[in-house]
C-alpha cells in the first residue's frame, strides 16, 4: 500500500485534507479539542514559513494519508538551533504500512539540511500505540514533562 504513497512537503492546496488527519489525531488527545479555524489558521502559518518550519504530507493520489510538522527553536542547553515535532498523524485506514517512519524520516532530513542540533517531540501518555512508535524508532524518552497554562492571555 504504501509504494504509491509519496512523502513530500505541504503545500497550500493540502490544508483541507491535513485538517481531517488533524481531526482524527485531536479526536485521541486528552489535552486539545479540534477547532477547524484554529487548526487552519495554524496551518497556513507554518506553510507560510519555510525557513522555520517543515510540513511533511503522505499523499495518496492527492489524499493526504499522514502529516508531520517540525519548528526551529532557540536552546540554550544545545546553544543552537533545534526542531519541535507536533501533529505526527497517520489516518487510520494508512497506519501498520511504514508511513509514520517515512514521515519522520522527510522530517529528520529537513532538520539535518537545515543545521538543527536536536529533535524532539510531546506525545500524549495515553496514546500507547504513538509511544510503543516512537520507541520502536528509536525516541528514547526524557525525564521532562509539559506544563501549560490555561488562564493566558
Amino acid at each position: 500500500m504504501s509504494d504509491n504513497i509519496v512523502i513530500r512537503h505541504a503545500v497550500k492546496d493540502d490544508v483541507e485534507g491535513m485538517l481531517r488527519v488533524l481531526e482524527e489525531l485531536f479526536g485521541i488527545e486528552e489535552d486539545f479539542h479540534f477547532d477547524h479555524e484554529k487548526q487552519r489558521k495554524g496551518l497556513n502559518i507554518l506553510l507560510d514559513n519555510p525557513e522555520r518550519c517543515c510540513v511533511m504530507v503522505a499523499d495518496k493520489d492527492g489524499e493526504i494519508a499522514g502529516m508531520c510538522q517540525a519548528q526551529t527553536l532557540i536552546s540554550t542547553a544545545e546553544g543552537d538551533y533545534v526542531a519541535y515535532i507536533e501533529d505526527m498523524v497517520i489516518h487510520e485506514s494508512y497506519r501498520r504500512h511504514g508511513l509514520g517512519k517515512r514521515l519522520l524520516s522527510g522530517v529528520e532530513e529537513w532538520c539535518r539540511k537545515n543545521g538543527l542540533k536536536r529533535i524532539q517531540l510531546l506525545a500524549d501518555l495515553s496514546n500507547e500505540p504513538a509511544l510503543n512508535f516512537y520507541k520502536k524508532n528509536n525516541w528514547a524518552q526524557t525525564n521532562l514533562i509539559c506544563f501549560r497554562r490555561m488562564d493566558y492571555p
